[in-house]
């Protein structure tokens, strides 16, 4: 029978040396890219600022002692003469999970590395994007107009206006972003520099159809996101 519990000295080290010398060499760790893990280090920070937003949200709705503004009225929408309740929420929650969509085509495209395809698939998505915000734009000037501001609305609770404010602006802004970074992609990928791997902002030294997944993990969770924020905020 063999001796297992026998080691050669020499093993350890050398475990130690190549763990050292792949860190060193910025090779792939897991075989994970570089910039797709720091989108998942970004995107946990990020799911820390939310989730402490929304609980702070729920803590101060369960604890002001005034009536707080019944999301179903405040967020009416007339069409025709008659309220329609939370219609252009719903409309914006429609077009913001079908970008998830056209976003899931465009990765899967681009690793198909149809170039065409891929530019159409994220251009559509910068487009739903962009029509969400102009909706959410649409959404703050009627309710500006109505006198609704960070420190009171006309309908109760001083503070709905503060937290709606922060939580609908900072996803807006996250959109915002998005929306600016899908444009460059597709630039990017109609000029062929994912396919000649030419370097670039937003594609490092080498320019690879997995920057079109990271790009697509950020939208897919800015939309995941909004579905918490619809949840929490319209519904409840």
């Amino acid at each position: 029978m063999a001796n297992t519990g026998s080691r050669d000295p020499a093993a350890a080290p050398d475990g130690v040396k190549g763990l050292v010398e792949d860190w060193s060499a910025e090779r792939r760790v897991f075989d994970v890219p570089w910039g797709k893990a720091m989108m998942w280090i970004f995107i946990l920070s990020d799911v820390f600022i939310f989730a402490c937003f929304l609980v702070g949200y729920m803590v101060l709705r369960m604890s002001t002692v005034e009536p707080w503004p019944d999301a179903s009225e405040v967020f009416a929408l007339t069409v025709g003469g008659q309220s329609i309740p939370l219609l252009l929420i719903a409309i914006m929650t429609f077009i913001l999970i079908s970008s998830s969509g056209t976003m899931a085509l465009a990765v899967k495209y681009g690793y198909e590395k149809d170039r065409r395809k891929t530019a159409i698939l994220l251009l559509l998505t910068a487009l739903l994007g962009a029509t969400f915000v102009g909706m959410q734009a649409f959404e703050w000037s009627v309710l500006i107009g109505e006198g609704v501001r960070p420190w009171g609305n006309p309908w109760g609770a001083a503070q709905f206006g503060a937290v709606f404010f922060l939580i609908t602006g900072f996803h807006g802004t996250h959109v915002t972003f998005g929306v600016i970074f899908l444009i460059i992609m597709t630039v990017k990928v109609m000029r062929g520099s994912l396919d000649e791997q030419r370097p670039g902002f937003l594609t490092g030294r080498k320019g690879r159809y997995e920057m079109v997944e990271t790009l697509g993990l950020y939208w897919h969770f800015v939309d995941l996101v909004w579905v918490f924020i619809f949840a929490f905020f319209y519904l409840w």
